[in-house]
């Protein structure tokens, strides 16, 4: 059996917190995971700029339910549900990402939790250190053939662990960074790679 191992943010749906920049016009929500390798130091600095602009969770709950996954995501995660069993892993949170899951047709997500308390963002809570890479390799411990994508730098382990990872649409710098990486720039070209892998669809399941 084949499992698929996805990233959220960047390969199905855009940068949450880039989003809550353009809403707020505060820059440093722009940096993410393609620009920082240290993903605590990036929460920190994002949970206390929340604090320092005095940003409510029903005000970044207002993005994220305004926002949509990238054309095309919807349909692609249907035919790997046809054809694979599928994971969501994401270094988001239930309580940020939920929304968008449920527009992707509420496919199984593995991700951390936020620490919210009378409606104000106060911290979050990892699930576990190298989530991502864990659970890859628990699917591997569990006799799955496991392919991963994913577009940034906390993507790295999750994508070394997998029978097969590839960037999607991941920036020059990351690509140059890692060359023994392949790399896709649609979801077409992912379904094609993916199908080209698979002994499974192959087969005709």
């Amino acid at each position: 059996m084949e499992h698929i191992c996805l990233d959220l943010e960047g390969v199905l749906v855009p940068e949450i917190w880039a989003e809550v920049a353009k809403h707020t016009g505060e820059e440093k929500f722009k940096l993410t995971t393609q620009d920082l390798k240290d993903y605590s130091e990036l929460m920190d600095m994002r949970i206390e700029l929340v604090r320092s602009l005095n940003i409510k969770m029903k005000d970044i709950n207002a993005v994220v339910n305004s926002m949509e996954p990238f054309e095309g995501a919807r349909e692609f995660l249907d035919w790997v549900r046809d054809n694979f069993q599928l994971t969501i892993l994401s270094d988001s949170f239930y309580e940020l990402a939920w929304p968008l899951i449920r527009k992707l047709g509420t496919p199984s997500i593995n991700c951390h939790y936020l620490d919210i308390k009378d409606g104000e963002l106060r911290g979050y809570e990892l699930r576990q250190n190298n989530n991502k890479q864990k659970v890859v390799k628990a699917l591997k411990e569990m006799q799955f053939t496991v392919f991963a994508s994913g577009d940034s730098y906390n993507d790295i382990h999750m994508l070394n662990e997998a029978d097969y990872g590839v960037f999607f649409q991941a920036p020059d710098h990351i690509k140059e960074e890692f060359p023994n990486i392949d790399v896709v720039n649609s979801h077409n070209e992912l379904k094609e790679l993916f199908m080209s892998k698979s002994q499974f669809v192959k087969r005709g399941k």
